[in-house]
């Protein structure tokens, strides 16, 4: 039996303060002891691209976060949610947001 805790957003933002994607890449990457480097070629962005995202000096757009949420293999909605609500704060305002998947309808 794994003694492990598991956490979601709500507890990381409860112990951290308000998670950012490149707050999470950064974290992530670390974790794992990767350069950016190693890193950015996991998630397909170059070098400066990482260090401009995890240094807060460039977004990530719903669709890459989701491109790189599925590198990772963590639940897209997440890195979506901290994506939209990055330019939520960047634009001024002050909203939460709730991300989930929509079933695909077959054609």
């Amino acid at each position: 039996m794994s003694t492990e805790k598991k956490y979601g957003l709500k507890d990381l933002e409860r112990r951290l303060g308000k998670q950012s994607v490149g707050a999470f890449l950064r974290s992530w990457r670390l974790s794992e002891e990767l350069s950016l480097k190693d890193f950015g070629k996991k998630i397909g962005v170059s070098v400066a691209n990482l260090c401009d995202i995890e240094k807060g000096r460039k977004g990530v757009s719903p669709e890459k976060a989701e491109q790189i949420a599925k590198a990772l293999r963590v639940p897209p909605a997440l890195l979506v949610r901290l994506s939209i609500e990055e330019s939520l704060r960047a634009a001024g305002l002050s909203y939460s947001v709730d991300v989930k998947p929509v079933a695909k309808r077959a054609a």
